[in-house]
């Protein structure tokens, strides 16, 4: 019981003393959070879950090794692991993950306020899908940042410690990214109307 009111920190230091609960404790504590974002990318449960025991067994892995010094940011360290791996598997594949919940359903259909008439919906669809292509369509850099904020619900500092990039980088990374999505839909005549 005690390991719920410890701190990650502690937790891994508990972990480092022997104690294979605080581990367990660590693994629980940001379970939901890391396989779903595998999830979110991968949109395959099981790929998803092989994903996430491999973050774990690396994370593991480091901790033994001596070589963790993220000192009380243990989650973005976790978080960077399965994304980097994510990537991975992708690079491997050729491919750009899409963005899915864990039901297989499209993100953005669940990001609106209240209900909306058929044809609304319609053309929020249609402008969902069009906003994915132009978010493709940033360089890497800022297309990261957009996915993390928005999409992960990553704090800027959180991002700026998953991309190992200080936070004003990160904050300039999203104004570039959003002034370059104002302009890929005006070009591309796509307008958003709520």
């Amino acid at each position: 019981m005690r390991t719920q009111l410890m701190s990650d920190q502690e937790l891994v230091d508990q972990y480092l003393a022997g104690n294979e609960l605080a581990l367990e404790r660590l693994i629980t504590r940001h379970k939901d959070k890391i396989f779903t974002s595998i999830y979110l990318m991968v949109k395959d449960e099981y790929l998803a879950e092989d994903i996430f025991q491999e973050t774990f067994i690396k994370a593991i892995d480091t901790l033994r090794a001596g070589k963790y010094n993220e000192e009380g940011k243990f989650a973005p360290w976790v978080a960077r692991i399965a994304y980097n791996l994510c990537i991975d598997h992708f690079r491997k594949l050729k491919r750009v993950p899409g963005i899915v919940t864990s039901e297989g359903d499209d993100i953005f259909k669940y990001m609106k306020f209240e209900e909306t008439p058929v044809e609304e919906h319609i053309q929020l669809e249609k402008f969902e899908g069009k906003l994915k292509e132009l978010i493709e369509q940033l360089p890497e850099e800022q297309k990261e940042v957009v996915i993390l904020r928005h999409f992960f619900n990553f704090s800027f500092k959180e991002v700026s410690e998953y991309t190992n990039s200080p936070i004003n980088t990160c904050l300039g990374r999203m104004r570039y990214a959003l002034i370059n999505l104002r302009k890929l839909m005006e070009q591309n005549n796509v307008v958003f109307r709520y």
